[in-house]
């Protein structure tokens, strides 16, 4: 079993910072390298890439994120972050994190469809 857990989100003020943590359980093998992303899924709209990191860390972003948002590597394998800048209250919604551990933990586009294990998400609320 693979299972990402989030934590992290709240409700906030505009304007401030959050960082959302994700850490993957595995029970199955410990040898499984992952990509990991974020995504996020505004009230009434669709699930959106955020960004994804693989396991030699390097970070990819859609060009209509780029600039707030920061993926980076927690200190283990399976931990992953996701900085969230100068929040706006259009950055409400439930986020995601999902992990994928085929192709030795490459990452192949921020696209819900390339990714297995998904998290319970973490909302985040941010008030004017």
């Amino acid at each position: 079993q693979v299972q990402p857990v989030e934590s992290g989100g709240g409700s906030v003020q505009a304007g401030v910072s959050l960082r959302l943590s994700c850490v993957v359980r595995n029970d199955r093998d410990t040898n499984d390298r992952y990509c990991m992303a974020w995504f996020r899924q505004p009230p009434g709209h669709e699930r959106e890439g955020l960004a994804s990191i693989d396991a030699n860390d390097y970070a990819k972003y859609p060009n209509s994120v780029k600039g707030r948002f920061t993926i980076s590597r927690g200190n283990t394998k399976n931990a992953v972050y996701l900085h969230l800048d100068s929040l706006k209250p259009g950055d409400t919604a439930i986020y995601y994190c999902a992990a994928e551990t085929l192709n030795d933990g490459a990452c192949y586009g921020v696209d819900a469809d390339n990714f297995a294990f998904w998290g319970q998400g973490t909302q985040v609320t941010v008030s004017s």
